[in-house]
């Protein structure tokens, strides 16, 4: 395996997840900077890290080839443009931006650099959900027809960056997000969406939303999406398909996946894709964008009580 020289951009939740995920593949040594402007870190899986404020002093080192972007969405397109434009190697944090054409900037800036880019859309390698999707593309259940997806948690911690949906997205672009872009990889190109929520504690991150997704071959998705859950509520997660000969279905709770480890899996893969400068098929660019198309149409259904079409 190549030397690597790797840097955390963030300090918190998915910061640790990167950090954990990069010593569990061996990589834990090679963990070299970890940038916060305000927060000195806290991350026992890179123990020979050093805390800098700044993207600069990163990309100032040339040693250093691999960054996992884990800052508030926001800041996504910036720094992984910067990267890239430095010809460094970048494991982005889902979702790719807060707007399309933020998202498009960062894939052109893809196109351009030497190094790799990789969206870190983690459910692709959850260990059922990516048998699932095998499964279906070998043809267990013929054509698909149909997808109910269902993400159900407890409230993030409060005070943070999440609760502000102008940083966020809110609970469809930074959560809901995910079942989107099983419910596309299924089903293939969204043309119209339509979301509802209870009308309960408006404005709150985690409020119970359900949504619509049309697909231009007339297929459907039915996304629930809860986040504001009591602390001590068990996640759960779970996708049901319909094909024209069959059913499957994934039930990915807490307790139904001890032995997982897709952000072990998600490092893994990007690492090979590094190492080959290839690009990262399983978990594509143009599938993010997509992703975030139908989290903001959503968003701006929710808002407009209103069908929202998908134009280019």
């Amino acid at each position: 395996m190549t030397a690597h020289r790797i840097a955390i951009v963030g300090a918190g939740r998915m910061a640790q997840a990167h950090a954990g995920a990069w010593s569990r593949a061996g990589l834990g040594d090679a963990i070299a900077y970890v940038v916060s402007p305000r927060t000195r870190p806290q991350l026992d899986a890179a123990p020979h890290a050093r805390w800098v404020t700044r993207l600069e002093d990163v990309l100032a080192d040339a040693e250093v080839d691999l960054l996992s972007v884990c800052t508030p969405t926001p800041s996504h397109a910036e720094i992984a443009i910067e990267a890239l434009s430095h010809g460094r190697n970048v494991l982005l944090e889902k979702p790719i931006a807060l707007t399309v054409a933020d998202a498009e900037a960062v894939a052109e800036a893809a196109r351009r650099s030497t190094g790799v880019l990789m969206v870190a859309h983690v459910v692709r390698f959850m260990r059922q959900y990516a048998e699932l999707a095998d499964r279906v593309a070998d043809g267990s259940v013929g054509p698909v027809r149909a997808v109910r997806a269902a993400r159900l948690s407890s409230s993030p911690p409060g005070g943070s960056w999440f609760d502000d949906e102008r940083r966020s997205g809110g609970i469809l672009v930074d959560f809901a997000i995910h079942d989107f872009d099983q419910a596309n990889l299924l089903l293939g190109t969204p043309v119209a969406v339509r979301s509802v929520g209870t009308g309960e504690r408006a404005g709150d991150f985690g409020a119970p939303v359900a949504t619509t997704v049309e697909y231009a071959n007339g297929g459907v998705a039915q996304v629930l999406s809860v986040a504001d859950l009591p602390s001590d509520s068990e996640f759960r997660s779970g996708l049901d398909v319909v094909g024209t000969s069959g059913t499957d279905a994934v039930d990915a709770s807490d307790a139904a996946q001890p032995s997982d480890d897709p952000f072990l899996t998600q490092a893994r893969y990007f690492l090979e894709c590094v190492e080959t400068k290839a690009e990262p098929d399983r978990c594509p660019t143009e599938a993010a964008i997509a992703a975030l198309r139908v989290a903001l149409a959503a968003r701006t259904s929710l808002a407009s009580d209103a069908r929202v079409p998908l134009v280019d």
